[in-house]
């Protein structure tokens, strides 16, 4: 009776590690591994590089030349830490690999904490940062038709959100991470594409007669707000590490070649690209227009106009590339949920219902609320700031228990309170800059 019990303890467990196996053959992160390091390189450029840094010489005008690159310095070396921190951790200890971001905050904090602390945060991100592409995408289809067709009569902003949407619900049913390969390198070419032809562009231009460098406002109200708004702006760039660890799982990994060596190689190529996007475009940007400038830089430059519709084309291939790198997540996500703890069947409807119910959700929020300056200060601040600058620290102190006063132990602090400085103070500033521009807002307009 003992050997027949034993024997049926053993089935049952076989069963449902089949079980496991299948459900993770078919949810969209682990469905394929065999990325190679190049593969993280430009998806995390994808992830990283967002239409954000467009964003970033009206924050330079908020915040102010000291400021702003200070800012702008301390947010690349402290994002690229806390990307390192995560690539180390997503192998803690020999055979077992932490997929997604909500397990490592799982292994850190326990199974049920960690899901609280996790899931909340990183869905708000990545839903977040798809509504402002949503928002993005339609207006780069807007501005191109605008110069293209000088005499046409004009086309509201909704129909050009809804053609990227529509353009979304058939890249959104592409089954894993892997398969969206080809548009998130696309993308990730588009990004210093546009990027280089911001600042060449601005650069070109040279000094506007009349800039001015002083304060973008005219009350101290303004100046406060405005400077907590582009703290919020700056941590919107740096929004990649949301999705480092989906990446990392579709590496494949031996004791002899861990994943994190391929990964590390690609986040620092990645981060190269970041430096020679963000940091021409915020100054040479802010150096041309000062505090004149827009909250998209790309709506400064009106010539030439072959260069502009150049650029929203290439804004508008970037977007539609980190829309899904997102989005993929978002389904494991879903899917996840529904087959493990719904006890759906794993079918190609199911997925095929809950993309497209995403889809919707992310183009009802854009054309409803496409206030684009607002939004990326609003979410920078309020939840990239935990997830990119400072949760990866406590999750590390947690995990490894650096010494008191050690130079790992510093560095984390070090983040961590820089990080609740950007999540404290960025989304006061941006919900004013919200307010302020919804006064005269009529929707779906």
């Amino acid at each position: 009776m003992e050997v027949e019990g034993n024997e049926c303890g053993r089935t049952a467990t076989m069963a449902k590690e089949v079980e496991r196996k299948n459900i993770n053959d078919w949810l969209p992160i682990t469905k394929s591994r065999n990325a190679k390091w190049w593969y993280s390189a430009f998806h995390n450029v994808t992830a990283v590089v967002g239409a954000g840094v467009l964003g970033f010489p009206y924050a330079m005008s908020e915040l102010g030349w000291g400021p702003g690159v200070t800012i702008l310095i301390l947010s690349w070396i402290c994002t690229l830490y806390t990307a390192w921190q995560m690539i180390e951790m997503h192998e803690p200890e020999p055979g077992k690999r932490l997929d997604r971001y909500h397990e490592l905050g799982q292994y850190a904090f326990g199974e049920k904490l960690g899901l609280w602390i996790v899931v909340p945060q990183q869905l708000m991100v990545q839903i977040g940062v798809n509504v402002v592409y949503m928002i993005t995408g339609g207006n780069s289809l807007k501005k191109i038709h605008d110069i293209l067709c000088d005499g046409c009569s004009p086309i509201r902003r909704t129909y050009f959100i809804m053609i990227f949407a529509a353009v979304q619900f058939l890249l959104s049913h592409l089954p894993s991470f892997n398969s969206i390969t080809v548009i998130s390198f696309a993308a990730a070419v588009m990004s210093l594409s546009y990027s280089t032809i911001a600042w060449i562009t601005s650069l070109h231009r040279g000094v506007q007669e009349g800039v001015q460098y002083g304060s973008r406002f005219s009350t101290d109200a303004g100046n406060v707000f405005g400077f907590f708004s582009a703290l919020g702006t700056i941590a919107f760039g740096y929004a990649g590490h949301n999705v480092v660890l989906e990446i990392q799982a579709t590496i494949p990994s031996t004791p002899e070649k861990p994943s994190k060596k391929a990964m590390w190689k690609g986040m620092i190529v990645a981060y190269i690209v970041v430096a020679l996007c963000y940091f021409p475009v915020a100054t040479f940007g802010y150096w041309a227009f000062g505090n004149g400038v827009d909250d998209n830089i790309l709506l400064s430059l009106e010539k030439p106009r072959w260069v502009i519709v150049a650029a929203n084309i290439f804004v508008f291939v970037h977007v539609t590339g980190s829309y899904q790198v997102f989005g993929v997540p978002v389904f494991d996500t879903c899917e996840s949920f529904l087959v493990k703890k719904m006890k759906f069947q794993p079918t190609w409807f199911l997925r095929f219902i809950t993309r497209n119910i995403y889809v919707l959700l992310t183009l009802f929020l854009g054309v409803t609320f496409p206030f684009f300056g607002g939004l990326l200060g609003f979410f920078g601040g309020f939840v990239f700031a935990p997830t990119t600058y400072f949760l990866p620290c406590v999750m590390w102190l947690f995990i490894y228990k650096p010494k008191r006063f050690s130079l790992s132990w510093c560095a984390n602090w070090f983040c961590i309170m820089f990080g609740v400085f950007l999540m404290v103070l960025a989304p006061i500033g941006a919900l004013r800059q919200i307010i302020l521009e919804a006064k005269d807002y009529r929707f779906y307009s």
